[in-house]
């Protein structure tokens, strides 16, 4: 395997990778909000032979990761209708035919899972894909989970009385999933908590709660990724994040954060002393592709303010959404702006 552990600055995505179009239908993905419930719409082949696609396309997502530079690769979330829905939907608790409503976070309402009992995990969902992984690459590698307060307000609740008993329920349900993930090989894991940063009052009284539960006992690296939401969805940006530095006290090793689009000031990485920063320094608003020297530029503006050792790079949350060529032109300029502070730096 080749040994990225100790490589300064390495690059990585943040999880999902542009899915190609003969796989799956880009404008209806892009047309409609994250699906919360089964999309299966989307997909464009047949469901015999999905699978076997699904299959392909993330041996390309590998590739061309591999061939952009990344040191710590993902399976792109290529069998995904969206971040979330393939994990949540795969729970025992949730009525698939019947799903409730709940306000996305662009405030507009979004069928989602409605959970009808206690929610806990059937079986693994994602463990055959870290193994598929794991026999695709000799790099470092990471898989990646929705986080259980994202899930809980991304659902409708028709049973439980208490709000936090539902949200450790989820942390439960991902506490096993991860422990079969590190199992299975995976190097890394992420819990995907978008909703932290969307609802930090709800997030205070019990999502920190929620993500420690869902962290209990793991053994291996973790990581938790917060975002301002897809820039295709989410055109607007706040100059900060509203729920970061509650994270210095969370078990988790690793936050992610985006600071390119937003231009956000880097002084903020000073609230997470001791965390590793998964530094966002792609802009995915647009479809030009940044130059090397753009991308080591983002970097150097948080160097003042976190250590290039705790510094991991990728990039802003959305890669899904653009152009497949856009968004490998993105990551391969992503690895060679890391390599350019890499070199100044040793």
């Amino acid at each position: 395997m080749n040994d990225t552990a100790n490589t300064l600055l390495p690059t990585t995505l943040v999880g999902s990778y542009s899915q190609p179009n003969w796989l799956i239908d880009r404008d209806k993905l892009g047309g409609r909000l994250p699906p919360r419930t089964r999309a299966l719409e989307l997909w464009r082949v047949d469901p015999e032979q999905l699978i076997e696609a699904q299959n392909d396309a993330t041996l390309i997502a590998i590739r061309e990761q591999e061939i952009a530079g990344l040191d710590i690769i993902t399976d792109g979330e290529t069998r995904r209708e969206s971040y979330s829905n393939r994990f949540a939907t795969a729970l025992d608790g949730v009525d698939l035919n019947n799903p409730g409503t709940a306000m996305d976070r662009t405030g507009k309402p979004n069928p989602v899972p409605r959970i009808t009992g206690p929610i806990r995990r059937k079986h693994p969902v994602e463990v055959e894909d870290v193994k598929f992984l794991r026999a695709h690459t000799d790099r470092r590698i990471k898989m990646t989970i929705p986080g259980p307060f994202t899930m809980s307000q991304q659902a409708q609740n028709d049973f439980y009385d208490d709000e936090v008993e539902m949200a450790l329920d989820y942390a439960a349900a991902v506490n096993e999933e991860a422990q079969d993930l590190f199992a299975a090989g995976a190097d890394i894991v992420q819990i995907d908590e978008p909703y932290m940063q969307a609802r930090p009052d709800t997030a205070r009284e019990y999502g920190l709660e929620a993500l420690n539960r869902a962290l209990d006992g793991l053994i291996g690296e973790t990581a938790v990724h917060i975002c301002f939401g897809y820039a295709a969805h989410q055109h607007d940006r706040p100059e900060g994040y509203s729920f970061l530095p509650e994270f210095a006290d969370c078990a988790v090793q690793g936050i992610s954060i985006e600071t390119a689009q937003s231009g956000l000031d880097c002084k903020v990485l000073e609230a997470l002393p001791d965390k590793k920063i998964i530094l966002g320094v792609l802009d995915l608003s647009t479809h030009k592709v940044e130059t090397p020297e753009t991308v080591a530029d983002n970097i150097r503006r948080a160097l003042p303010h976190c250590p290039a050792e705790r510094i991991i790079v990728a990039p802003d949350c959305g890669l899904k959404y653009l152009p497949r060529e856009v968004a490998f032109g993105k990551i391969k300029a992503m690895a060679a702006g890391a390599a350019v502070v890499r070199q100044s730096l040793t």
